[in-house]
């Protein structure tokens, strides 16, 4: 019922498409976690990568897919040092350093914008 976002139908689609497969495992259970969440739905967190600057470095990709414009936080509790917008090819784009908040970091989409956010972490 509703609009496809009202709907979640970007959620279902990934849900359909990229299924959870659980495993067993042995041992004490461990608490819910995840080393990233976004706050908004109408962002979507696409790619977690290893950057090619080196095993300190990931790249985020996330975009917007409900075609509208947003402000979106993204949060992880991996230890970040610095974090900048970048290219797809990994070049620190001319915006420079993103700002490290206790919220994460504040990033603003336009419709269907893909951004890709380069992390450092600390070691």
């Amino acid at each position: 019922a509703g609009s496809f976002q009202e709907a979640g139908v970007i959620q279902q689609a990934y849900n359909l498409n990229f299924p959870l497969h659980a495993l067993p495992a042995s041992g004490a259970p461990c608490p819910a976690w995840s080393a990233f969440s976004v706050s908004s739905p109408a962002v979507v967190l696409e790619t977690v990568k290893q950057a090619g600057a080196g095993p300190e470095a990931l790249v985020v990709r996330l975009y917007e897919a409900h075609g509208s414009t947003v402000t979106a936080w993204l949060q992880t509790s991996l230890p970040v040092k610095k974090a900048m917008l970048c290219d797809l090819l990994e070049r620190p784009a001319v915006q420079g350093e993103l700002s490290l908040e206790q919220r994460g970091l504040r990033l603003s989409f336009t419709p269907f914008c893909v951004l890709s956010v380069l992390l450092v972490l600390s070691r």
